[in-house]
């Protein structure tokens, strides 16, 4: 496959599916299926030989903790839908009953080969001098290193439960693992069984001493079925199981809450304590202790799943271990833009300059984080405004927010409370925040707001200047460095009018009128991104170049699918980025001849939001209006959230959009999956010994694409015919 043939690739031959009502529901594909397809994308990258061994296991982790919060959140309402007897299909016709039939079969298979997946690594990681062990490869030097392990670090937060009468089975919380035991008294050989939770706060892998350039690991599981002894005195060993819960983690908030922030703690109590969705528990359980486990648990047959294997694969990114550089992707240190290192580090400096676009994680996100801190510390900052959807637990933009309100600036934070699994975190941010003399709003009842804008508003002679950052990804510097995303900053006033105006709904109701360069969601951006599809479907008709070009991460909205269908009927050439769910159909005949998408895994999470349209123009061109935005294509995106989809203007930012970011993503072959018309993705294939383009390594690889703003310095490869 050669780097340049992406957009071309099969658009001049598109299926024929005689079997779909292109018409009906049959043109879209399952949004859950679709996700699914996504998770087995990830866990072919734990399988793929050209990626790190230890960056594989930490691929096939990723794999176990993703389809875990899938049944916690969509496939529990999904569940919850079914018993109610609703019967309402989803967009692709399905109903919640037919969608959960079909996930629970993929999720199966999945599961199965995501432990297939585990052996074979675990015998790789043996050849490199990396154990994972059992207790029938412990010495009896182990064993009493194990003694002091057990003693000294795990026995005192554990709580063997017995299971009689007199000791109702416990409670299980979401993500509890367990072993259960079947025990029999020696003296009289009274049965008895057993629980043993296993608290989360200890490592799940024990370390075992080894030789230099040896590493033995024993899952902690069989660290306590080797000290059953020092648990249950006096009773003899007959059968364990492992077993692992998932419960229903959606909230449910009270729409006429007094107090938003107690409603949310309420809410996630209830959430700990959500119904069993699932139920995994080894293969080999005794049918005793399975019968008592499902029925304490209250789960069906079907909603059991059984393991051959190891349990809570998730927590095997423990075993990511630094001291073996060898098996880890290069070591990477992200740039500092050339314009700020000019301006001696001065953010708001370089700013003023010119209008600035940074590419994470290839451009340091410090650079946000300084553009805070420098805004608090300096004097003729009068006030700093700042959306919050997710952050870390040590938020540096939190911390700077304090130092800004504790100096006595005016600091306003929207914390959206309704990040999911992160609202305990963003609970406690808050409470931070109001501490240290911050305004902190939460939005609205119904609607997240997802938006990512910041703004430091300075006095600068007579007027205050007001400097904004708009970005595609959160104010998370953790997830920044894994996540692609961009940031923008600019002086520019009227995109500082239009943050504002935000700024002034999310806190006070003010519904924005006027915006210039902002179309915000769920008011108006639908339909300002349809308009602009069917006016790409109008320069077709009219026979001038009509181009699209769009990278996001889901892409399911029914009417935005329609708009994109209707445009490749009229002749508009789409090429999409998108990441995960993928509702449309690509290259069908009549329907979807001239859409091509894609799907890039690796290295890095693709995240960021551009949508680039032709606008009469061939793209790349300078004459295409280019967007970068917080949202991706989906319902709750562009109808229940609030977003911003920002219009770039300045032609050297627009330039490093297109003909570097975008370009580059359309190049990939290394890391690319091309969807087919029936919703399946296959790897793009690269033939023995040829060149396989692959867009991080070009971004790692090339700091000249982070200088001063200035735009095709790199050799990026050239897709299309660039008219100017």
């Amino acid at each position: 496959m050669n780097t340049t043939d992406f957009l071309a690739t099969d658009l001049a031959a598109p299926v024929a599916m005689p079997d779909l009502d292109i018409t009906g529901p049959g043109r879209f594909f399952n949004r859950e299926l679709s996700w699914l397809g996504f998770n087995w994308r990830v866990l072919e990258e734990a399988q793929n030989p050209r990626v790190p061994l230890l960056e594989r296991l930490r691929f096939l982790s990723i794999s176990a903790n993703n389809l875990d919060e899938f049944y916690n959140v969509r496939v529990a309402g999904l569940r919850e839908l079914a018993h109610a007897g609703n019967t309402t299909p989803a967009a692709d016709g399905l109903t919640p009953a037919e969608q959960l039939v079909l996930i629970n079969e993929d999720a199966r298979k999945l599961l199965s080969s995501q432990q297939a997946t585990y052996q074979a690594l675990r015998h790789e990681m043996e050849a490199e001098k990396l154990s994972i062990l059992d207790l029938d490869h412990l010495s009896d030097e182990d064993k009493t290193y194990l003694e002091d392990v057990f003693m000294n670090r795990v026995f005192a937060v554990l709580s063997p439960l017995a299971i009689d009468p007199a000791h109702p089975f416990p409670f299980i919380p979401n993500l509890g693992y367990s072993l259960a035991l079947q025990l029999e008294r020696k003296t009289d050989r009274r049965p008895l069984q057993a629980l043993l939770p296993i608290p989360p706060m200890i490592d799940r892998f024990v370390t075992l001493p080894a030789p230099d350039g040896t590493h033995r690991f024993l899952p902690l599981e069989e660290l306590l079925l080797l000290h059953l002894d020092s648990l249950f005195p006096g009773y003899k060993y007959k059968g364990h199981c492992t077993f692992r819960v998932l419960r229903d983690s959606d909230l449910e908030v009270e729409e006429e809450a007094e107090d938003l922030v107690r409603e949310f703690e309420v809410a996630l109590k209830r959430r700990r304590r959500g119904e069993v969705v699932r139920l995994k528990i080894s293969s080999d359980a005794p049918k005793g202790l399975r019968r008592v486990i499902m029925d304490e648990l209250h789960v069906t047959p079907d909603e059991v799943v059984e393991v051959e294997g190891i349990l809570g694969l998730a927590d095997l990114n423990e075993l990511v271990i630094d001291d073996r550089p060898d098996l880890l992707w290069p070591s990477f240190t992200s740039r500092v833009p050339e314009r700020v290192q000019d301006h001696d580090g001065d953010m708001l400096a370089a700013i003023r300059q010119k209008d600035m676009l940074l590419h994470h994680p290839y451009e340091t996100f410090d650079m946000v984080v300084r553009f805070l801190n420098q805004a608090a510390r300096d004097p003729d900052v009068v006030a700093i405004k700042q959306t919050l959807y997710r952050t870390s637990y040590n938020s540096p933009i939190v911390d700077a927010l304090c130092e800004a309100a504790e100096e006595g600036k005016s600091v306003t934070a929207l914390v959206e409370l309704k990040a999911r699994f992160d609202e305990a975190a963003n609970i406690r941010q808050s409470r931070r925040l109001e501490r240290a003399g911050a305004h902190v709003v939460y939005g609205f009842m119904d609607w997240k707001t997802h938006a990512k804008i910041s703004t430091v508003v300075r006095r600068e002679g007579v007027n205050l200047v007001t400097y904004t950052h708009y970005g595609t990804g959160n104010y998370h510097p953790i997830t920044a460095k894994v996540y692609t995303d961009l940031s923008f900053f600019t002086c520019n006033a009227a995109l500082g009018r239009d943050a504002t105006k935000v700024f002034n709904y999310l806190s006070g109701y003010a519904m924005p009128e006027k915006l210039e360069n902002l179309t915000i969601s769920p008011h108006h951006m639908k339909e300002r991104l349809i308009e602009m599809i069917n006016q790409e479907a109008q320069n077709a008709k009219q026979g001038t170049p009509a181009m699209i070009w769009a990278k996001m991460n889901s892409l399911i909205e029914p009417d935005i699918i329609d708009a994109l269908y209707a445009a490749s009927q009229a002749g508009v050439k789409i090429s999409l980025v998108v990441r995960g769910i993928c509702g449309l159909r690509p290259g069908i005949k009549g329907l979807s001849d001239n859409i091509r998408v894609k799907s890039i895994v690796g290295r890095f999470l693709e995240h960021s939001r551009i949508v680039c349209f032709g606008n009469g123009r061939e793209i790349p061109s300078k004459k295409a209006r280019v967007f970068i935005s917080s949202a991706d294509w989906m319902g709750r995106n562009l109808n229940r959230r609030i977003e911003t989809l920002v219009e770039i203007e300045n032609t050297t930012v627009k330039a490093q959009i297109v003909s570097q970011i975008m370009a580059a993503n359309m190049a990939d072959v290394a890391q690319s999956w091309i969807m087919a018309p029936d919703g399946s993705f296959s790897r793009m294939q690269v033939p023995e010994g040829e060149f396989a383009f692959n867009c991080h390594r070009f971004f790692m690889e090339n700091p000249s694409l982070s200088g001063r703003g200035s735009a095709g310095a790199a050799d990026v490869p050239k897709l299309t015919h660039t008219e100017d």
